[in-house]
């Protein structure tokens, strides 16, 4: 009798012959060995694309979690590939050490967080997957692979962001850092004088980010640097309820748009500004619960501001029922292959919308205007790329196959879905090589 898994927006669904659980790496490999292919592994869900989708064997590693060892003077932890941030940030902070940067979801598996190249925000701040030191893999055969900065940096910056299709991540080394305390400010500002100073804005802070809510006008802006002052409160969160006016707003007032805008400008003109300092885990993360399907494209920085009012004007005159925020990042430039932000500093954009819609209209109506700046889309948002897309986008996307196809040569981590991202044909019996 087949299984049911679906990701948490509900939108990408599956019906997999086994859901596996396993309890330790040797039972991992041994699933890897001899469970119904194809195999794809599942964090928490939180990717919009079909990576995880199967008929085969679904994994999931949130029994393989954990603190395996840490290193206080170099500030490394070796952490089992389910654990999710959110216990991975009290994890490190108990052994004095905290990521240099995150998301504002900790929700996700490491493994999962490491194989989408999941980011936080800030100029000089890289992706999860740039903490890597070392990484131990379960491959195509079930065998255990270790690979280790020092020894083979080549295969880290192979394996680093993988798509879950370079092996099962079983452990990874982080290069964290000492323990350290924010200061978050939070404001609101014209979107024109927002887009206008970007650059400057962007590159002020350690992080920064900001958020446009569709006919607001303004723009949320968000400020973290280090502080060493002592903690203060932390306002409570109203994002929920903002969200729920929000949706309130869109529908009665969907057809006096002028109203709806009048509201949300004086709403969003009236939010109080936030000041506070408190530990560095107690800073980035925020509740999620209203459920959404999410975009997001990569660009090249400067770019950043063009595509984002472009965004905006489509947003606001086609689709007037989007309501949820718009989120712009920047992130650190890498080495990683299969790296969105491989050798150039990034400009992220991200788009939602409402999970009880439709998103596809919206999201391929937006999805031109990225790629006209050059965008890369995240790994685990929505996209319709396919690999001969990626390989005019990715100087190293032949390397990095290369490289797959040693891990797994009888493509047992091949779904129809990864099939289509990599250039192979699916054969009648299963995914040929």
């Amino acid at each position: 009798m087949a299984n049911a898994w679906s990701n948490w927006s509900g939108f990408v669904t599956a019906s997999p012959k086994r859901i596996a659980t396993p309890a330790d790496v040797g039972e991992l490999a041994e699933l890897v060995r001899s469970a119904p292919g194809p195999l794809r592994v599942a964090g928490a869900g939180h990717s919009f694309t079909p990576l995880v989708q199967s008929e085969g064997t679904i994994v999931s590693l949130e029994k393989i979690e954990g603190l395996v060892s840490h290193d206080a003077a170099n500030s490394r932890a070796r952490v089992r590939a389910g654990t999710r941030l959110g216990a991975l940030m009290h994890i490190l902070q108990d052994i004095g050490q905290g990521l240099p940067n995150m998301g504002d979801i900790d929700k996700q598996a490491i493994g999962g967080a490491l194989g989408t190249a999941t980011h936080g925000s800030g100029p000089t701040l890289g992706a999860y997957h740039t903490q890597l030191e070392a990484v131990q893999l379960v491959d195509g055969q079930g065998k255990l692979r270790e690979y280790t900065r020092a020894g083979n940096q080549d295969m880290i910056h192979a394996t680093g962001v993988a798509l879950g299709a370079f092996g099962v991540l079983a452990e990874v080394t982080m290069n964290n850092i000492a323990t350290y305390r924010l200061r978050r400010r939070k404001w609101v500002l014209p979107v024109g004088d927002m887009l206008k100073s970007f650059e400057t804005m962007m590159a002020a802070h350690r992080s920064a980010e900001f958020y446009y809510i569709p006919f607001a006008d303004y723009v949320q802006f968000i400020a973290s640097d280090l502080s060493d002052a002592a903690p203060t409160t932390r306002p409570t969160e109203d994002d929920e309820e903002g969200l729920a006016t929000l949706r309130k707003l869109r529908s009665a007032l969907r057809w006096l748009p002028s109203l709806r805008r009048a509201l949300i400008r004086g709403a969003v003109r009236k939010v109080p500004a936030e000041d506070y300092v408190q530990d560095w885990l107690n800073v980035y993360a925020s509740d999620r619960r209203t459920k959404f399907n999410e975009m997001e494209y990569h660009l090249p920085y400067e770019e950043g501001p063009n595509a984002l009012a472009e965004i905006i004007a489509l947003t606001e005159k086609h689709f007037p029922e989007v309501y949820f925020p718009m989120e712009v990042r920047s992130v650190a430039p890498d080495e990683f292959w299969l790296s969105p932000f491989y050798k150039r500093l990034t400009c992220s954009i991200a788009i939602h919308h409402d999970a009880a819609n439709d998103p596809l209209p919206f999201m391929r109506a937006a999805e031109p205007i990225f790629r006209k700046y050059g965008g890369r889309p995240h790994w685990g948002k929505m996209h319709s790329l396919k690999a001969a897309d990626f390989k005019k986008l990715y100087p190293r996307w032949d390397d990095a196959l290369a490289v797959r196809r040693d891990i797994d040569p009888d493509n047992r981590f091949v779904s129809p879905y990864m099939a289509g991202l990599f250039g192979i044909q699916p054969g009648p019996s299963g995914i040929q090589r």
